[in-house]
């Protein structure tokens, strides 16, 4: 059987078409793999490594400071890379990065709960920052790299979605499968009926609030255990779990080995048709000034648009992950199971998924996007009323907020990555200089800047008066009162995360479908007389 012949465009390259869509999505697969474990980190080092809220917070904020710096100038270091690669200048720094993946995502979770906190605080900021370096090699090219792949805005848009499926997928894997494995639901053992205190320190004066006798007896019945009955804490009712945090460490290197698999799936099947080295302008001799280009960035609305909308996410969504797992370790007693519940804010993404192309096609990106960010505030409302709903009725209402809240997500995510390309082309209709990488990893560092302030932030928070979080207590000994204040507050920064993508894409970026248009005439003209000129 004679194999099909490829189809080439007008400058030798394969015609774009469903294998590099299906690359692209693997590309965000792999980054989501390692990404989607951010969350944990945060749980591992708090309820298991019993991380002091406070110093951890210090410690995030340092980190991910360095990782926003780190962003640009990795960013600034590729654009300005001339030299020639085999695969290609894009292909090789996320084959490094990958390769980086394969042990920096395990070297965070060194599992040494009993170490001094010093030793602690050292392999936390060490792995950490191995960890992020990596990842920052890998995904800022892969995320330059959707306005090379193809110039047409159609074929983006397709890319964007293709990315969220990809994306989707991989942070499903770590954030619904990951809690199922590393949560111990305790049932009770006569043999060591109490084996789950040792996982804690007790602090002075709570020797009898936390003494083995009152782990021995249901404190709803009041009836004694019998073996294999659920344990339940005498504090708030739920169900104890217990964090096995030896298990992360070898989940996350399993991850990072997948993660380099799908990287190179996406390295072998993509197709880069444009000029990987055309961004500088480097027929000026121009270098990239970092500080300049931060200016005109801040100038160019659409992106900040986006980089609001994607802070925003961050900033809620994102930041309330710990407060969510350690929520429902506490409150509802099911921490094995938040990942699965998280699963209902992803669906209406994937039913999304097939009619996005349609509609950014007859409506555009942005209008696509500002009707989903009504129904993420519709869902923000919604889980704000969970708190105040009978216990036995409030996980439903919070799987409905969830519902709305993962539509407007869903509607954002799956064009946000177009949207930012477009951004970029506004960089260059508007300013004359397309520094594809540079605006990128700007778009980037606020990125990550969020997710280094929403977290240390969500965390000091945690450790005051306002919620009572004791991580000396681990998800055992929490009190009724800090697992109900825990709802509050992952209600609001839901509430916060939706705001700010509605600002975002309704209110700030500028990029509708008939500007679009007017812009991509713009720069085709502009580049035709370009090119006649150098011929």
């Amino acid at each position: 059987m004679s194999k099909k012949p490829v189809l080439l465009d007008e400058n030798g390259k394969r015609k774009f078409g469903i294998r590099d869509k299906l690359a692209y999505a693997a590309g965000d697969l792999g980054c989501n793999l390692s990404f989607g474990l951010k969350g944990t980190v945060q749980t591992f080092w708090l309820v298991y490594m019993m991380m002091e809220t406070g110093l951890f917070s210090l410690l995030l904020l340092a980190v991910q400071a360095w990782d926003a710096i780190n962003d640009p100038l990795i960013g600034s270091l590729i654009d300005g890379d001339k030299r020639k690669y085999k695969m290609g200048k894009y292909k090789t720094y996320i084959f490094i990065g990958a390769l980086g993946l394969l042990v920096g995502g395990a070297a965070v979770f060194l599992p040494f709960p009993k170490a001094d906190v010093i030793v602690k605080a050292i392999l936390f900021i060490i792995g950490y920052i191995i960890w992020d370096a990596a990842y920052t090699m890998a995904n800022v090219p892969y995320g330059t790299m959707l306005n090379i792949v193809t110039e047409d805005a159609g074929e983006r848009a397709q890319l964007s979605v293709y990315r969220s499926i990809g994306g989707a997928v991989g942070g499903m894997i770590p954030g619904i499968i990951l809690p199922m494995l590393i949560w111990n639901k305790v049932t009770y053992d006569p043999a060591n009926p109490t084996w789950f205190l040792d996982k804690i320190e007790i602090p002075e004066g709570a020797e009898s609030q936390f003494a083995p006798e009152n782990f021995l007896k249901n404190p709803v019945t009041g009836e004694l255990y019998k073996e294999g009955d659920k344990v339940l804490s005498p504090l708030t009712g739920s169900q104890i779990e217990v964090l096995q945090g030896e298990k992360v460490f070898w989940a996350a290197l399993i991850m990072g080995v997948l993660a380099f698999v799908f990287f190179m799936l996406m390295i072998k099947n993509i197709t880069i048709r444009g000029n990987e080295y055309a961004q500088l302008n480097q027929e000026s001799g121009e270098k990239v000034n970092l500080f300049k280009s931060f200016g005109t960035f801040m100038k160019n609305r659409p992106a900040v648009g986006c980089t609001i909308a994607a802070m925003g996410m961050f900033l809620g969504m994102q930041s309330a992950t710990t407060a969510n797992t350690i929520m429902f370790a506490t409150h509802f007693g099911q921490a094995s199971l938040s990942g699965l519940v998280m699963m209902v804010g992803f669906l209406p993404m994937f039913i999304f998924m097939p009619f996005a192309t349609k509609l950014v096609k007859k409506y555009g990106k942005k209008e696509v996007a500002s009707i989903g960010s009504i129904a993420g505030l519709i869902g923000g409302a919604i889980l704000c009323v969970f708190p105040l709903c009978p216990k036995n009725f409030q996980l439903i209402v919070y799987m409905i907020g969830l519902v709305f809240f993962g539509l407007g997500m869903g509607f954002y995510n799956c064009v946000s990555w177009a949207m930012m390309g477009d951004a970029i082309d506004y960089q260059e209709w508007k300013f004359g200089k397309r520094e594809e990488s540079v605006v990128y990893a700007l778009h980037s560092f606020f990125r990550k800047l969020a997710q280094g302030v929403g977290p240390a932030a969500v965390i000091a928070i945690m450790g005051t008066s306002l919620i009572g979080y004791d991580s000396a207590l681990g998800t055992i000994g929490q009190s009724a009162e800090t697992a109900a204040n825990l709802c509050w507050l992952v209600a609001g920064l839901y509430m916060f995360s939706a705001i700010c993508q509605f600002v975002g894409v309704a209110i700030i970026y500028n990029i509708d479908k008939k500007t679009l248009a007017k812009m991509t005439d713009d720069l085709a003209t502009r580049r035709a007389a370009e090119a006649q000129i150098e011929e």
